[in-house]
This record gives C-alpha cells, sequence and structure tokens, in this order.
C-alpha cells in the first residue's frame, strides 16, 4: 500500500503541474484583459505531464505536446502529438500520432509510428505461473483511413506494420521463451473498416454511440514472416444524465486465427499490462459512470470484466476470467474539443493494478 500511495501522490504531482500549464495557457496577453469573453480564442497547444505505474514496468514518467487544428468548420479538431515516457525499469516509449478529420468531417485519417525499448517483470507470463524477465524492441507504422458514405456511417481501410524482438534478461528466461513459442517477428498487414459514429463529441461524448467492425490480413508478401488474421468488434454506447453526467459501456471482441503467441489477443481492461494474458480470442465488458461535480471537472468510477477463450482456454475457467474497477478525477483541459486530463487507479486480480495519468478518457 505504501507503494500505491507514493504512485497515487507522483501522479497528483503531475496533475497539478499540468493544471498550471492549463491556467497559464488560459490566460489572456497581457494588456488584453478587457476583450469580451467570446473574443477571447484558446491556445491550440497541449503540453502535459503523462505518467502511468504497475507491477509489470514500474512507473513511466513523461510527457506530451499536442497540436490542434481545424480543416474547416464542419469538421472535428484534428490533433497532432509527440509524446514519450521513460520508466523505472529504464524502459523507453516514444510515439508520433495524428488524428485527422476534413472535407467537412467526411474523411478521417489516423496515423502514428512508435518506438519502444521495453523491460518487462512478469510474476506470471502469459497465465503460465511462471516469472519471466524480458526485454523487448517495438517499431511500429499504423494508419487507418475512413470517408462518410452516408450517414453516420463510415467505410475504410488500414495497415500495420510491426519489427518486434523479444529476449529473455537471463539464459532461463531465454529458454522459457522459446518453450512457450514467443520469437522475435516481423509482421505486415492490411484491412477493411466499416464504422458507425453518432456521438456529439469525439474526446468527450454525451450522447450517441460508435460501433467499429475491421480486420487486419498479416501476410509475408507486406514484409511479415507469417501470414495470419486478426478481427476486432468494438461497441461504445453513450447515456447523458443529470447536469453534464454520463453513463459509458464498451463492448470489445478481438479474434485470432493462426496468430504468433506473442500476439495473441490481450486483456484490455485498466489494471493489467497489454500481453500479460492473452488468447485466440478475447472479449470484454466495462461501463463506467462519469460524474461531473464542477464547470470543468468530472470524475469516474468504472468495472469490468474480460474473457480468454479459445483452444484450451473457456471462460468456465475462473482462471481465464479478469475483473477490473477502479476509480478517477479528471480536469477539461479544452471544453470547446472536449479534451481532459486524466487521473485513474484501476485494480485487478492476482495483484494487479495501474495508475494512470494520461490525455483522455479511457474509451
Amino acid at each position: 500500500m505504501n507503494v500505491i500511495r507514493r504512485l497515487l501522490a507522483w501522479a497528483v504531482l503531475a496533475t497539478s503541474c499540468s493544471f498550471a500549464l492549463a491556467q497559464t495557457q488560459e490566460q489572456a496577453p497581457a494588456g488584453t484583459d478587457a476583450r469580451p469573453a467570446a473574443e477571447k480564442k484558446e491556445s491550440p497547444w497541449i503540453i502535459a505531464p503523462v505518467f502511468n505505474a504497475n507491477p509489470k514496468v514500474g512507473f513511466a514518467l513523461g510527457a506530451l505536446a499536442g497540436y490542434i487544428h481545424y480543416f474547416d468548420d464542419k469538421s472535428r479538431p484534428s490533433i497532432f502529438a509527440l509524446t514519450g515516457q521513460y520508466t523505472s525499469t529504464e524502459s523507453i516509449i516514444a510515439g508520433l500520432m495524428g488524428r485527422m478529420s476534413f472535407d467537412e468531417d467526411h474523411q478521417r485519417l489516423l496515423a502514428g509510428i512508435m518506438y519502444g525499448n521495453i523491460k518487462n517483470d512478469y510474476s506470471d507470463y502469459l497465465g503460465t505461473g511462471v516469472p519471466l524477465q524480458s526485454n523487448s524492441e517495438l517499431r511500429s507504422f499504423i494508419s487507418r483511413y475512413t470517408y462518410r458514405v452516408g450517414g453516420n456511417w463510415f467505410a475504410g481501410v488500414q495497415g500495420i506494420y510491426q519489427n518486434f524482438n523479444i529476449g529473455g534478461e537471463t539464459p532461463l528466461d531465454d529458454m522459457f521463451l522459446d518453450i512457450v513459442g514467443v520469437q522475435p517477428y516481423k509482421s505486415g498487414g492490411v484491412g477493411l473498416v466499416g464504422q458507425y459514429d453518432s456521438r456529439d463529441n469525439e474526446n468527450m461524448p454525451t450522447q450517441g454511440w460508435f460501433l467499429n467492425v475491421n480486420n487486419v490480413a498479416y501476410r509475408e508478401a507486406l514484409g511479415g514472416q507469417d501470414n495470419f488474421e486478426m478481427y476486432r468488434g468494438d461497441f461504445r454506447y453513450y447515456y447523458g444524465h443529470g447536469k453534464g453526467n454520463v453513463l459509458a459501456v464498451r463492448q470489445l471482441n478481438h479474434l485470432t486465427h493462426d496468430t504468433p503467441v506473442q500476439i495473441r489477443a490481450p486483456v484490455q481492461l485498466r489494471g493489467y499490462k497489454i500481453g500479460q494474458y492473452n488468447g485466440l480470442y478475447m472479449s470484454s465488458i466495462e461501463a463506467e459512470e462519469r460524474w461531473r461535480f464542477a464547470e470543468r471537472w468530472t470524475s469516474t468510477f468504472f468495472a469490468g470484466v474480460a474473457c480468454t477463450y479459445g483452444g484450451s482456454q473457456s471462460c468456465s475457467d475462473g482462471k481465464n476470467l479478469f475483473p477490473a474497477g477502479g476509480a478517477g478525477v479528471q480536469y477539461i483541459l479544452k471544453p470547446r474539443e472536449g479534451i481532459v486530463m486524466n487521473l485513474e487507479y484501476a485494480q485487478g486480480k492476482a495483484g494487479n493494478y495501474g495508475v494512470y495519468l494520461k490525455m483522455g478518457y479511457a474509451y
């Protein structure tokens, strides 16, 4: 508990820094205080600390710098961001991302590149009960393009390329990685995307629903080492109630076929590190109450459960069920765009937990 208290203290301090930055950005330039409030323009820049902690990679501290741009009056805000983190296990994670809406929101483009040199310390790797220390390097590029085909419906394509190298920290770890079939790999794939989006705000929705169904066909001809498939279905529903409160529900399915062990469908709930528990298939459901208790402040209370199944795994076996729950507090940095600074604590089973300070709600 003392470790958790210290991590929360670090996160609260980082949140205070973010709040101070936001307040500074919103101050009018010298000599312009007499301007009407409606004429004051928010800064398009976002500068904020990023923090997360869990038992696997220790704690990570970094920063995010972003820029908001509107391509036209009817498009949603486009965000370009650079982020980097360094962890207590000497891991390095960096990424450059862009999420764009243009042509009066008829076209959307998501693209990102990521680099990571990540050192993990698993007490139970892939549910085998065997501890493992690993050192992995990841270089990844992803892009998704969608076009509004009518109403709130979108259709598009996506592509991904990854170069992933993993090795054990000790000879025993290397031997275990060989036994479970985890090997370095390169993968490249393309797929189709179908999407429905009636949310009133992409960053902080108060009503509407979102559905995304997509696949990725990984092929050797695209620079990969294996041929395999992934399929995902992501449904989200938002119900506004009271004075600014929102009930949000998410149901996620991740299915794989002939996929290498290390990138099978992972548990994707707060409180668990992605990649520690996975299976041929994964399904999860979670609900979150977002309570607005002040003009620019909200709090979250959430709970959910995930299941890994397929092959020898079944949801009827309790060891393949992963419950999680937690709470958090958010400060609205950019009211127009609905961008929040989000501090949350999540608790899973078997000593798994997470402390997160990041931009945006979980979904």
